[in-house]
């Protein structure tokens, strides 16, 4: 639980940075700033607020645009006067459409890695919502076994392109693979997490 009295407001005039992270990934959204006030709300609304230095006045993050943070949690830093805000992006972080403030350029290894369980999230959606022409709500429909079956020929194709074909094809398929995968660990209510911390076992007991 974050202790508002700890935060050191004074230091900055009245404001302290926020620093806002995306909760899957772990890339950095956006920077600004907030006063006691905004830190309220946003525990309040469970939705990033922030004071406007320009407009003197607080305003959430996707007020007009409708692309708002949803805050999964908080902390601050060792000198009191900086919080991590780790939040749910509803649409692009920036009001230029880019995911992030600073662009769609820069994407670290571990963010890559990270996009694993923002597509596990997003299967889990198109199970749930069922849009229509979805590729993977009418495959899910049709049951475990048949999504068993996908899984195999995608492996098999892997295999092929592997020995007898160029690299982009090998990538390919191996995306092919790993997104059947995971429709495959939802239709048996596997988390992604529980695979991941089989292969981290391993290495532990390997070390």
């Amino acid at each position: 639980m974050l202790d508002l009295e700890s935060i050191d407001f004074d230091k900055g005039g009245g404001l302290i940075t926020a620093v806002v992270q995306h909760a899957v990934t772990g890339a950095v959204l956006m920077v600004a700033h907030m006063d006691k006030a905004a830190v309220v709300a946003t525990i309040e609304r469970q939705r990033a607020v922030f004071f406007s230095r320009s407009k003197q006045r607080l305003w959430e993050k996707g007020e007009t645009s409708g692309n708002c943070l949803d805050v999964v949690d908080l902390a601050i830093d060792c000198d009191q006067d900086c919080l991590l805000v780790l939040a749910q992006p509803r649409g692009p972080a920036c009001h230029r459409g880019t995911r992030t403030c600073f662009g769609d350029q820069l994407r670290t290894p571990a963010e890559k890695l990270a996009f694993l369980a923002e597509l596990e999230a997003i299967l889990q959606r198109r199970i749930a919502e069922r849009p229509e022409g979805s590729y993977t709500a009418a495959l899910f429909a049709k049951g475990a076994k048949r999504i068993a079956q996908k899984v195999g020929e995608e492996g098999v194709e892997l295999a092929l392109a592997g020995a007898t074909e160029a690299d982009e094809a090998v990538v390919a398929e191996a995306a092919d693979l790993f997104f059947h995968t995971l429709l495959l660990l939802k239709s048996r209510n596997i988390p992604l997490a529980a695979v991941l911390d089989e292969l981290s076992a391993r290495h532990a007991a390997r070390a």
